[in-house]
């Protein structure tokens, strides 16, 4: 009779002290926007977890709120409308792609000059409000004491910005890395071994399979590359770093030395490449199984019968198009036999087909997921590729902005995508591409092939992320895990000083060999003269 009233309590006590023993504190310092929405999926889970959640966000945050149940947040002054200021700067590039002429090769020169131009000017801007931010909070003595005496176990941050490192090393707190960008670059580059004859630069839609001429151009992209990144960002942080820090601080390796990068991709999206044992790889942790759909959106899905439905979205950023795009792209989907489900929220293009929902809002994950999806058109975010990926839909790619050309043409080589340049998009261009996708069966192959191998791991990628933020928690970081090259100069990490001291050794040797030879052939030239004399 005892036996159960032991046990319960026994159970009861466990639970107490299970749920008490792995919550921490965390604090996580995000880029808003689209990499909210990642980071947020993190956020949650960890407070499933039992971990004590902050989260630093401005005032005028786009998509942080300030109440959540699943963090306590710690609002900043504001810092000049995120929102505002973003959709003028996309804008500006989408009508720079869009007067773009695909065919000379100068126009399309011409084209990436200007493109170059507006992405440097625009983030030269950004990093100078987020570095006028750094500066706020460190001069905010009664913020930074609270700060302090907080005792946080870790910073999760986005390394698109540079605020959180700067301050997970002010707080002297183990950092982690949300990350596939930073602001010196895609992080491979900056961390692993990135030899530049089979690992393509951001930005070149190039593959791990290049031609001389293309592995040429790899390599002045790659120059150019890290010389503009480092200009549009080191003016702003690198006084910080030195005000607060002292001039001794390596601006170079000072937003490398983060304990875990947690990378959102994997290898069935990357093309194989050296890696680093801190580089933690969680592609796809945003993707789950769907869910049921509403039921009007349901009806409408199952009404397609056998020929099925497309959903299009250019994701979180672009709900619309230039009208004259916009009519191109009704008219395609008014010809095929297909239902249409397209997230757009401008006035209605006159040419919409009966097969056409235009929707404010669609739940994008849980329409991939559902089984009559026979085509995903995206702007090739990230989230989207990944979540085609995860559920093994084929994509018709229109590509705007950032690292989108590049995340497509990486589903493109693997047989699963066709892209469409939104400059030369008529309604038959279109057409075609979206029959190509249907009706070629090796698309959808393809897709349901990387699906297969994304799926097939040990551990679902977000546990794997939280598992590692924990690691780095139990542990007060993870020092055994991360390389000295860090900390080495690029003259000591390719070791040209060793090879020079080498170089110097044979040429101090050969000389020295060929002063011996010339004595010794002079002796004895010197000693037959004196015999015949």
């Amino acid at each position: 009779m005892k036996l159960p009233h032991v046990s319960a309590i026994t159970f009861i006590l466990l639970l107490i002290q299970v749920s008490g023993a792995s919550g921490g504190k965390v604090l996580v310092f995000p880029l808003d926007g689209s990499h909210w929405v990642n980071m947020e999926v993190l956020i949650e889970e960890l407070h499933v977890k039992g971990h004590e959640v902050t989260v630093v966000r401005a005032a005028d945050s786009w998509y942080i709120r300030e109440k959540s149940p699943f963090y306590t947040a710690v609002t900043l002054p504001s810092h000049g409308g995120f929102e505002e200021n973003f959709e003028t700067f996309l804008s500006q590039q989408l009508e720079i792609r869009l007067q773009a002429n695909p065919t000379p090769f100068w126009s399309r020169i011409w084209t990436r000059i200007q493109l170059q131009r507006v992405i440097v000017e625009q983030f030269f801007q950004f990093h100078k409000k987020m570095s006028e931010i750094v500066v706020q909070m460190f001069e905010d003595e009664n913020l930074m004491v609270s700060l302090n005496e907080a005792k946080y176990d870790v910073v999760l941050t986005d390394p698109s910005i540079g605020g959180g490192a700067i301050l997970a090393r002010q707080l002297q707190v183990p950092l982690v890395f949300n990350v596939r960008w930073t602001i010196q670059g895609e992080a491979h580059f900056l961390l692993a071994p990135s030899p530049l004859s089979y690992i393509p630069f951001t930005a070149t839609e190039l593959t791990d399979k290049m031609t001389f001429p293309q592995r040429v151009r790899n390599v002045l992209s790659y120059i150019l590359g890290m010389y503009t990144q480092s200009s549009i960002t080191e003016p702003h942080y690198k006084p910080i770093i030195e005000k607060y820090f002292g001039p001794d601080e390596d601006y170079s390796t000072f937003f490398l030395d983060a304990d875990i990068w947690l990378m959102r991709n994997d290898f069935v999206f990357e093309f194989p490449r050296p890696t680093m044992p801190n580089i933690v790889y969680m592609g796809g942790f945003q993707c789950k199984p769907p869910k049921p759909l509403p039921d009007d959106l349901e009806e409408f899905v199952r009404s397609s019968g056998d020929h099925g439905v497309i959903v299009m979205t250019l994701g979180t950023l672009v709900a619309k198009l230039p009208q004259d795009v916009t009519e191109e792209i009704a008219a395609a989907f008014a010809q095929l036999p297909q239902k249409i489900v397209w997230r757009y929220t401008a006035p209605r293009p006159a040419k919409v087909g009966n097969n056409t929902l235009l929707v404010n809002w669609l739940p994008q994950n849980d329409l991939l997921g559902h089984p009559k999806i026979r085509c995903f058109v995206t702007h090739g975010g990230t989230n989207g590729v990944q979540e085609a990926i995860y559920h093994g839909v084929p994509v018709v790619g229109l590509p705007l902005f950032f690292d989108q050309p590049d995340n497509l043409s990486r589903i493109r080589a693997k047989g699963g995508a066709v892209i469409v340049d939104i400059a030369m998009l008529d309604r038959h261009i279109f057409a075609e591409a979206l029959m190509t996708v249907l009706y070629n069966k090796s698309y959808r192959e393809n897709m349901q092939m990387l699906s297969r191998l994304h799926r097939d791991q040990p551990m679902k990628p977000l546990d794997q992320a939280v598992f590692w933020i924990e690691y780095v928690i139990r542990h007060k970081g993870a020092r055994h895990l991360k390389a000295h090259s860090i900390k080495m100069s690029w003259f000591v990490y390719h070791s040209l000083d060793v090879m020079a001291a080498l170089l110097a050794v044979v040429l101090l040797v050969s000389f020295v060999c060929i002063l011996f030879v010339r004595l010794l052939w002079r002796m004895i030239f010197d000693s037959k003269k004196a015999k015949h004399e």
